[in-house]
């Protein structure tokens, strides 16, 4: 069964959604990301994806902090990002507790550094984040689109031990109006040794499954569970099967 992963976007230390990609189209949840993290582990949450977005935004991460409290006061598996642009860094977010770094901006503009980490860390610890508009890969926290297309970026980096990736279409993100199954089905074609999470416009358990059906290892659910489109009692087969 499809992995369903609960996001948390952070930016001053509060947990928010952004529409698009847009810092100014963002929206404030009330409760410390603590006790929100706790709040998933007790409805049985195993996975929880965690973006520093004033991280993403600067180029530095500044929530390790948050990272590291969550990490240590729940027994929750952490994916985080943003920021990440250096050794030190990746060192500095797996020394917090993250159990995968994930990284963007820097498979775009060093690769060679990408695939150093690749190799040192094994694809396992490392999820590349391919988020797109259109077809080319936006990097920066979503403020600069490339002319890299994915399919070569993932190409780039099969050799050297890529075996997971995220994949946001960013027109979709934050407006609940369903995902880019025909995208993900097609890079699910091209690249089926891969695994690929899917994020990016889920508002319904239809979406879910639609997204298992086309071959979808795992899924970001963000918005429509804060805004309760999605509860979580409707999430519990998923959250057993990861137990």
């Amino acid at each position: 069964m499809i992995e369903v992963i609960v996001a948390m976007d952070i930016i001053d230390d509060r947990c928010v959604r952004l529409t698009q990609g847009d810092y100014d189209q963002k929206t404030v949840y009330a409760g410390s990301p603590l006790d929100m993290a706790k709040e998933f582990e007790s409805a049985g949450v195993r996975r929880l994806h965690l973006v520093d977005l004033d991280g993403a935004r600067t180029r530095k991460p500044v929530h390790l902090h948050v990272l590291e409290r969550i990490a240590s006061q729940t027994s929750l598996n952490i994916d985080f990002g943003g920021g990440l642009a250096s050794s030190a860094d990746l060192e500095s977010a797996y020394d917090a507790g993250a159990t995968i770094v994930v990284v963007g901006s820097v498979a775009v503009e060093q690769p060679e550094l990408f695939c150093n980490w690749l190799q040192e860390y094994g694809g396992d610890g490392i999820l590349l984040a391919a988020d797109v508009r259109g077809e080319s890969v936006a990097i920066n926290g979503w403020q600069q689109t490339t002319s890299l297309r994915i399919v070569d970026q993932l190409r780039r980096y099969i050799p050297y031990g890529l075996t997971q990736y995220l994949c946001t279409d960013i027109a979709k993100d934050g407006i609940l109006d369903g995902p880019s199954a025909e995208l993900y089905s097609g890079l699910n074609r091209v690249f089926p040794q891969l695994r690929l999470i899917a994020s990016g416009g889920v508002s319904s358990i239809e979406d879910i499954q639609a997204l298992e059906r086309v071959g979808c290892h795992g899924v970001i659910v963000g918005k429509a569970l804060y805004e309760g489109k999605i509860d979580m009692p409707s999430l519990q087969p998923f959250f057993e099967t990861q137990c």
